[in-house]
């Protein structure tokens, strides 16, 4: 008697959700052998023609895809292929390849190459997941010059009559485009992340993907069976016939969970006892911005404003490309508020391209507000474009990291300077706007008292706070075990921050990651908190949380949990009315 392969599972990252089953395609991978072949000089100029044309028929193919795009997947994910078509337009790109030309006489595969090379390890030692966005489009447009200087061209998939996952050890975002047809079911990659284009494209296809596979090209065999998990981050190879029903069954439920969630929005955010708790949205991308109002989001409680900076990193943006996002982010949203966080990168990003330093612990450097003061020639830039853009509806601003009051009193003596520039140049300036502190360090906890006259709400940062308070990395993992979010310390600097809110009478929020757990959110409303900032898609699962508990109630257990002496003593004190929460809904 004869047996298949055995079943096995690959686990990896998942950052699209979904349940993908179908027959397995191995794409090959996009790096070609480019190999250096010095030309003769009397050849340079018809070797730099030969790049010039390869250029324009990749300019004209990205044209296809980005129209594709547009009718697919709406003009505001489109615009991701503009940055591609602006790149073979740049001639500090184009320029540095026919340099390489010149000066080397070398073949323009070659220059491609080791200019693309050079400018991603130039992106990649900025560490952080936009700066790999850029160094994917980068080599996006780098492999379209490849193909074409090659000759080569890629198979399309050509007609399919079954489901397929895609297998590859990466995606360019047009990759994703021309493959995510209506038979492809899902993705798997060995590289990618969860803030790349290429994720933002399959969710926006609803397809599933996972990344970070590692060796999954050479695991999978085109044409296997598979199955994959976007929730769970897993691949499954060959699975059996109990396992695709199973999970053919899992899918028809995540497919009526999904409705219900959209079905959700309109649903209000109050618990039995009918208290009213705030769901905003927090969002990296202004394409997100659509995602906010899909899911109920009642406006967004943090737009991270340096994915700006790092999408034109080493450039730096102009006022008017500041302008341009702010203004849209509040005329999409109106008349809800957006609140933006002013610049905060830490000095191994893109503050050392700023400041031309290097710092030894940059964790504890120059970052956030502290980077804000020391270069008020560069982010005056952005404050004129916040003070303008406020003109178009409810504008909040946050300073991030702030330790003092001192930093706050700086910050609003910078705004004042602005509004009075503004003001002689003639150009409008809001005057309504909202000024906010973020809590993420002990000391401004300690000192909210004090903070809270000098702003007009607090948004407590959890994921730095508990960081910074614990003395804990929780990407080491030599002590990743001791980041406790229910640790007693980070609930009494919660209960006090929110305390010193209260007293004053500003508004307080939290949008770090415990925001997003419906596990923690009930505590979380028994510290006093009635305002939640999280990403789009985890609010329906929120207001569902929300809409099972008692504030009452879960104010007494947090007084409880406050003063006991362990993490794990809280932890166990939440699980277990949850579980008789749970008993009673079911």
């Amino acid at each position: 008697m004869s047996h298949g392969p055995p079943t096995t599972i690959v686990r990896g990252l998942g950052v699209a959700e979904g349940i993908g089953i179908g027959r397995a395609i191995c794409v090959a991978g996009r790096t070609a052998d480019v190999f250096r072949l010095p030309i003769d000089p009397s050849a340079v100029d018809a070797e730099i023609e030969r790049l010039r044309d390869a250029v324009e028929r990749a300019q004209q193919e990205l044209d296809t895809v980005r129209r594709r795009a547009g009718r697919e997947l709406g003009e505001e994910l489109a615009e991701i292929f503009d940055a591609h078509s602006l790149m073979l337009d740049d001639r500090a790109f184009l320029g540095r390849i026919e340099l390489c030309v010149r000066e080397e006489k070398v073949n323009a595969e070659w220059a491609v190459h080791t200019t693309t090379e050079a400018l991603e390890k130039r992106f990649g030692a900025l560490d952080s997941p936009q700066h790999m966005a850029r160094i994917e489009d980068l080599i996006d447009v780098a492999e379209y010059l490849q193909r074409f200087l090659q000759g080569a061209e890629r198979s399309l998939l050509g007609d399919l009559n079954e489901d397929v996952v895609v297998i590859a050890d990466d995606l360019t975002p047009s990759d994703a485009v021309r493959l995510g047809r209506e038979r492809v079911v899902g993705f798997a990659l060995e590289n990618g992340g969860p803030t790349s284009h290429t994720t933002i494209i399959a969710r926006s296809l609803h397809l599933p993907l996972v990344t970070g596979l590692a060796n999954v090209t050479s695991l999978v065999h085109s044409d296997q069976p598979i199955i994959i998990d976007g929730s769970a981050g897993e691949l499954i190879i060959a699975p059996s016939a109990a396992q695709i029903a199973d999970y053919e069954q899992r899918r028809k439920s995540l497919v009526q969970a999904n409705r219900a969630k959209t079905l959700s929005r309109g649903l209000e955010a109050v618990t039995r006892d009918g208290e009213q708790i705030q769901l905003l949205a927090n969002i990296d991308l202004p394409e997100e911005i659509h995602e906010a109002a899909e899911f109920g989001a009642a406006g967004v409680g943090l737009y991270r404003s340096e994915f700006l900076y790092i999408e034109m990193s080493p450039d730096l943006p102009t006022e008017e490309d500041h302008l341009q996002i702010y203004g849209d982010l509040l005329r999409s949203i109106h008349p809800h508020p957006v609140t933006i966080r002013t610049f905060d990168l830490g000095g191994r990003k893109l503050a050392r391209e700023v400041l031309e330093t290097r710092e030894a612990n940059p964790v504890l450097g120059l970052r956030g507000i502290r980077l804000t003061l020391a270069r008020p020639d560069i982010f005056k830039i952005q404050i004129r474009a916040l003070m303008r853009a406020g003109c178009e509806g409810p504008l909040k601003i946050m300073i991030p990291m702030v330790s003092a009051v001192e930093e706050v009193l700086q910050f609003k003596q910078l705004i004042a300077e602005v509004q009075e520039e503004l003001r002689t140049e003639g150009l409008s300036t809001c005057t309504t706007y909202e000024l906010g502190a973020m809590i993420e360090v002990p000391s401004a906890a300690l000192i909210a008292d004090a903070l809270a006259r000098e702003v007009d709400f607090f948004s407590i940062g959890t994921n730095d706070l508990i960081q910074y308070s614990m003395a804990v990395d929780r990407n080491n993992e030599h002590v990743s075990y001791l980041y406790r979010p229910l640790h007693p310390a980070i609930l009494r600097l919660i209960r006090l921050t929110v305390e010193s809110a209260e007293r004053a009478g500003i508004g307080v929020s939290i949008c770090g990651e415990m925001a997003a757990n419906p596990r923690y959110v009930p505590l979380l409303i028994g510290l006093g908190l009635r305002t939640l900032s999280a990403s789009p898609r985890s609010i329906p699962e929120l207001k569902a949380q929300i809409r099972s508990v008692e504030a009452a109630e879960w104010r007494e257990i947090a007084l409880r949990c406050i003063d006991l002496a362990t993490a794990a003593d809280v932890e166990r004190e939440v699980d277990a009315r949850l579980m008789v929460e749970e008993q009673v809904v079911s």
